[in-house]
């Protein structure tokens, strides 16, 4: 996933003509503006990758086609019902783990995740796909963030239940993929640093 925030329609044209096809929005309204504005580019795919909060639940259902980031019952009961109010299919999430159980950071922590993934389960405007964390900035502490959300994947069903983990970055996408992510979230190593 191409991470475009803070990016313009012309760097993410050309990512886009250059292959990619997958970006990542932080924030609600700037991914809803430009999924309208590039709604012309064939197959362009909107991932929901910043914290989200239960009153953005509509627009990102009317414009993302996967979210990383949900992180309670109750986020999962608003998703999902303003994804069946538009009728859309159901709409692949991942749940968020703060596996480093970091106060600054969002998502479930390890010992509610089993609730959070039996919410998502029972909702019918979602489809579960898997786990998705931040690791620290240090990436030397990566690497054992990584391993621990593999080890919950396997906690909780493993890939036939959690096929998709997102982790891994610009600064630590390599450590992530080794450690078995599906999925790096990588934004400075494509657009070059924020504000370029």
């Amino acid at each position: 996933v191409a991470v475009s925030k803070t990016k313009d329609a012309a760097a993410i044209t050309e990512a886009y003509e250059a292959g990619q096809r997958s970006f990542g929005e932080n924030y609600a309204q700037e991914l809803a503006a430009k999924a309208l504005a590039l709604a012309h580019l064939d197959a362009i795919e909107w991932h929901f990758i910043g914290h989200l909060q239960s009153n953005k639940a509509k627009v990102i259902a009317a414009h993302a086609h996967v979210v990383h980031t949900v992180d309670s019952p109750s986020l999962a009961r608003e998703l999902s019902r303003r994804i069946q109010l538009l009728e859309r299919a159901p709409l692949p999430v991942l749940i968020e783990v703060n596996v480093g159980n970091e106060p600054q950071k969002h998502g479930a922590s390890a010992v509610e995740l089993g609730e959070v993934i039996e919410a998502v389960q029972r909702e019918k405007g979602l489809s579960l796909r898997g786990l998705m964390t931040i690791p620290p900035d240090d990436v030397d502490a990566a690497k054992p963030i990584f391993e621990t959300l593999v080890s919950l994947r396997n906690l909780h069903g493993g890939v036939k239940v959690l096929p998709e983990l997102s982790m891994g970055m610009s600064s630590d996408f390599e450590i992530a993929i080794a450690a078995g992510a599906t999925i790096v979230r990588v934004g400075t190593a494509i657009f070059g640093e924020r504000g370029s």
